[in-house]
């Protein structure tokens, strides 16, 4: 079986290092390594880093507020998911429980990733992210779906034994309190 996943699924020739070693594109795009492939996406448009700054700032504010002085915001950071998978992802906001002073963050330094998905991401790379942070142990996961004319929705994470199990989800324009290192109040109608 596993010769059979090995020719479905072939790890391509880019590792972690190569992947840290290239530059990000300089129009906004950013470079993620999903497997060993080098995948590009789109510069985020105003509604996903509009959707970003709201949580970010509701991030930080929660976290100062509950005086967790030894987390920190941070957005769009490279952090290396997977070694032997070759997988490297820019989560679009990062909370992490190390000095911030690194070009790129290891897994366990993460202790939530916040996911904003435009209407251009594909179903196989939010699956594969997703399955990518799980793996990697994040202990939370948030994401955020941007659908054209339509209340942003939210999807709050917990990891559990074997995996993400979701804890909330809202698609109305609702106000949900989100799973994370302190309690935090989102008001997904803000988010457009």
């Amino acid at each position: 079986m596993s010769a059979e996943v090995a020719m479905i699924h072939p790890l391509g020739p880019t590792t972690v290092e190569d992947w840290l070693a290239e530059e990000q594109p300089s129009d906004g795009s950013r470079l993620e390594l999903i497997l060993g492939y080098l995948y590009m996406t789109p510069a985020p448009g105003g509604p996903h880093q509009y959707a970003s700054l709201e949580l970010a700032i509701l991030l930080c504010d929660a976290l100062r507020a509950a005086g967790r002085s030894d987390l920190d915001v941070l957005p769009a950071v490279a952090v290396r998911i997977s070694t032997a998978f070759r997988t490297g992802v820019i989560p679009d906001i990062a909370v992490v429980n190390v000095d911030i002073n690194h070009a790129s963050f290891a897994p366990e330094d993460l202790v939530l990733a916040v996911e904003v998905w435009s209407p251009g991401n594909t179903r196989e790379e939010r699956d594969t992210e997703i399955a990518g942070y799980a793996a990697a142990r994040v202990p939370y996961l948030w994401v955020v779906e941007l659908p054209e004319d339509k209340p942003a929705r939210f999807w709050g994470y917990r990891l559990g034994e074997s995996g993400y199990r979701q804890e909330v989800y809202v698609a109305a324009g609702e106000t949900v309190v989100a799973p994370g290192p302190v309690p935090i109040t989102v008001n997904t109608a803000d988010l457009r």
